[in-house]
């Protein structure tokens, strides 16, 4: 689970942010919402400027899937050492993960209370409150029994209508970063124009 690698990321944000996080003078916020399905952090795109812009666009033009309000779309770059890195594209992230959710549904039951459910928002699962549920206890699971705290979380996500009749490949599938831990980000940098 242990990634010594760097890789890229880009995060869509307000220029006004996204400026004051190039100048040094901010950091960008970690997101704590119950529907984050990587858990709290900072979130990115892994390799893909556009997908962060279009993103911030999206926000800009319907005011949602964000708290932050984005009045001019922008995207930066951020270098990002993943250090012990929950990678759901490795088998043993993937068992682990499993596991949390089978102590974390013996817990509700014990309880007699309902889990947190997944939710569809326009066909597609876009409110992930059982997947956020599951990796923020398996966060807090793994530090009361003294296990090594995860810097990242990294994932695909299947996104999108089918590329074409019976294709395994959607149009927006993407790769996510979560930063948990903001020392991760090695620094930020302005993302060239394209024409």
């Amino acid at each position: 689970m242990t990634h010594s690698s760097i890789h890229i990321g880009y995060h869509g944000c307000d220029r006004e942010t996204g400026e004051r996080v190039l100048a040094g003078d901010t950091e960008l916020h970690i997101s704590t919402n119950d529907y984050d399905w990587l858990g709290d952090g900072i979130y990115f795109w892994e390799n893909d400027p556009e997908r962060a812009l279009n993103w911030a666009r999206t926000v800009w033009k319907h005011g949602r899937r964000s708290r932050a309000r984005v009045a001019e779309p922008f995207v930066i770059g951020a270098v990002i050492q993943m250090g012990n890195c929950l990678d759901l594209m490795q088998a043993e992230s993937i068992r682990v993960v499993r596991e949390a959710h089978e102590r974390l549904k013996s817990i509700y039951a014990e309880a007699g209370t309902v889990m947190p459910q997944n939710r569809l928002v326009a066909g597609e699962l876009a409110l992930r409150h059982l997947d956020c549920a599951v990796v923020q206890f398996l966060h807090r699971h793994r530090m009361e029994t003294g296990l090594p705290d995860f810097d990242t979380v990294r994932a695909a996500f299947p996104e999108g209508t089918p590329l074409y009749e019976t294709a395994g490949f959607l149009e927006r599938t993407h790769i996510q970063i979560c930063v948990r831990h903001p020392a991760s980000v090695l620094g930020y940098f302005r993302v060239k124009r394209r024409r």
